[in-house]
Formats: structure tokens, sequence, C-alpha cells
């Protein structure tokens, strides 16, 4: 859950905007963590949640008994690939390892033209600040181009970032800068 209850709660309180916004939340379909958290919240305000677990992760992880929908992949790659395909809009909630690389990952994509939906992260008591700094430096040293970059949102009130996701156009802008 991390160290601050914040997370928690900005978590719960995502679950619930994405209900009441009349939007299915898919995610990784366990039962503990701040994305069970998520997905309690969207349960509770009525939502509808599919929870999607490479089989391997049945026996280690918690699965949530309470979803809409839950599919067993075989693999994390199937897992992810899933996932994305099922999903309009991409939020990061503070996390570790994996919300990273599946945050880059989504966005790597994004940058590809693989797809064209948007992302965000839920910037909880400004847990992404350090990174969207980072970020930042990778336009200025142009890595990245300013359009790609600007695809991922950040906002601490998860209400605001999903208006701002649902409200953004994701460029189809290629990857190579001149």
């Amino acid at each position: 859950m991390g160290a601050n209850p914040a997370y928690e709660a900005a978590a719960r309180a995502l679950g619930r905007v994405i209900a009441e916004q009349g939007l299915r939340l898919v995610y990784g379909g366990a039962s503990v963590g701040l994305m069970g958290v998520v997905a309690d919240g969207a349960l509770d305000a009525g939502g509808e949640v599919t929870g999607v677990l490479p089989k391997y992760l049945e026996r280690v992880e918690l699965v949530h008994n309470n979803l809409t929908e839950l599919v067993i992949v075989e693999s994390m790659h199937d897992r992810k690939a899933l996932m994305a395909e099922r999903s309009d809009m991409f939020v990061a909630l503070p996390g570790g390892l994996g919300s990273l690389e599946e945050l880059f990952e989504v966005w790597t994509w994004s940058q590809l033209g693989l797809h064209s939906k948007p992302l965000g992260v839920l910037n909880v008591k400004g847990y992404y600040d350090a990174l969207l700094t980072f970020l930042d430096q990778t336009v200025t040293e142009r890595f990245v181009k300013e359009a790609h970059r600007n695809t991922l949102l950040a906002d601490d009130d998860p209400a605001q970032l999903i208006v701002n996701l649902q409200n953004v156009q994701v460029p189809h802008e290629g990857k190579w800068l001149n």
C-alpha cells in the first residue's frame, strides 16, 4: 500500500470515479495492493471490473473473487497485451518496478504508433514529481519529442485525471527527432 495512507485513499477514489463515469476497470486481477483497492472502489460504486491474471500468478497472488470478469492467461506478455487491448486509457498509481515497467511499455507503444490511447499518472503527494522532472529533461536533451512527453498526463486528483484523459488528443507523430 506504500508508506502514506493517502495512496490507498486515492486508489479507492480512482476506482469510484471510474465506476461513476461508466467506465470499466481492466487490471491485473489481484485482491491485494493499490490495484486491489482500485478494484474494490469501482465494485463498491457499482462498476464493472475485469481482472487479467497469468496462470502462474494464480497460485501466488490473491485472486480477487468479486470481479465482474476474470481472465486467466498463459504469461505476463499475454496479460499486458490483453489489458492493453481491452483498455481505452492507462493510469499508473504510485508503485514499484512493475508499475513503472507497464507505464513505460504502453507509453512506448504509443510513441511507436501502436495505439493512440491516453495515459497518465496519479501523482499522489508528489510521488511522481522527480520522474516527471526527469522526463522533461529527456525533451531538453532531445531524446524525446515534446509531443510525446506531453502525452503522459499527471494529476493528484483522480476525478480530474480521468477527465483530462478523456479529453486529450494523443498525437500521431513519428518517434524520430530531426
